[in-house]
């Protein structure tokens, strides 16, 4: 390697579910990560502590938010490359508190995106954007009811939804998310940085702590196996298409890896139709998986839910050779097996005891 290639890799919100993934693959291959986080989610700094016992001094992490442009400079400066995931990742929390929700995701992503062009701009961007940036995508009546599950009418969506579609931003998360992702595809072709859009569908394996708010499918896993109600949002036939993170790391890799060929482009990166599932499917899946039912409640629909998005990944692929691996029964089991020795009976005995 040459001293430039030896520098490390910057992953801001590292210490997250997909960033730490990241920031783990990247380590195995032998790799320098600087994470920046601040550390202010639930299960980030369980997942500091996880990094830094695999890998030692290959992982540098640093404590600061990237709404503060001054350590942003400081790290993006020793970069080779950047992989941008700090965010505000909650629909709901962007709905009670619009205004820290556009200063985490769109001036965040502007601190990056400026300390790049002005002091490292060699430095490719790799941003993790969402399907939120679609909208709604579908009125009611172009789905229809299948089975447990709602499907489009139009054979134009069989293969999912293309980079194509129109985006409208729905929801202040879709807006400062959207906001976001167009400055990052703009800075490619105004400034000529090397940045790739990634818009990302329901990511899921070890080391996610699912919420109500995000992180759906652990969610629903981690409900079952501490036998919490679960509240479904709508009526539960929506669909999504998912993808298992180790699945999602290796596109992110792929793309850093190949990023001359794939510098000012988006990408849709999800499960495919192969992979999308309904919530009332996962629970059937989840059931079958734990032996144990899933009690449920049902409320309103939130602003901006899709009842029905799946991602079109023909362009990674064709591009980059990319395709999902994991499927969902794999995946689930993966996640299950996390879960269940984090949060499960055997883990909660082990804290009584100690």
């Amino acid at each position: 390697m040459n001293e430039r290639d030896n520098r490390p890799v910057l992953i801001t919100g590292g210490c997250g579910f997909i960033g730490c993934n990241l920031a783990d693959r990247l380590a195995e291959r032998g790799e320098r990560v600087l994470v920046l986080d601040n550390l202010a989610r639930s299960g980030v700094r369980e997942n500091a502590q996880w990094l830094k016992s695999r890998h030692g001094d290959l992982i540098t992490i640093a404590v600061a938010d990237v709404r503060d442009p001054i350590p942003v400079i400081d790290a993006v400066r020793e970069a080779r490359a950047v992989l941008h995931l700090a965010a505000q990742v909650a629909v709901t929390d962007s709905v009670s508190d619009p205004a820290a929700d556009f200063e985490i995701n769109a001036r965040g992503t502007l601190n990056v995106l400026e300390a790049v062009r002005l002091h490292n701009s060699s430095a490719p961007v790799v941003f993790a954007s969402t399907n939120k940036v679609y909208g709604r995508l579908i009125e009611d009546s172009e789905i229809a009811l299948t089975g447990r599950r709602y499907t489009p009418t139009s054979a134009l969506l069989a293969d999912g939804i293309s980079e194509n579609a129109p985006l409208d931003f729905y929801s202040p998360y879709g807006c400062s998310k959207g906001t976001a992702d167009q400055y990052v595809h703009d800075y490619a072709r105004v400034y000529g940085l090397q940045t790739v859009v990634m818009r990302m569908s329901c990511i899921y394996g070890p080391r996610q702590f699912g919420t109500e708010d995000q992180g759906w499918i652990a969610h629903f896993l981690l409900s079952a196996i501490q036998s919490k109600t679960l509240t479904i949002y709508g009526d539960g036939y929506q669909v999504r298409d998912a993808l298992h993170v180790s699945d999602a790391a290796a596109a992110w890799l792929a793309v850093l890896d190949r990023i001359a060929l794939a510098r000012g482009r988006v990408y849709n990166l999800g499960g495919g139709r192969s992979n999308a599932i309904s919530l009332r499917e996962l629970i059937d899946h989840i059931t079958e998986l734990t032996g144990q039912e899933i009690t449920c409640r049902f409320a309103d629909w939130r602003p901006g839910d899709q009842p029905w998005y799946v991602t079109d990944t023909r362009a990674l692929s064709a591009a980059l050779g990319w395709a999902p691996q994991v499927s969902i029964t794999e995946g689930l089991r993966s996640l299950h097996t996390w879960l269940d020795s984090r949060f499960g009976a055997a883990q909660g005995n082990r804290e009584a005891l100690a």
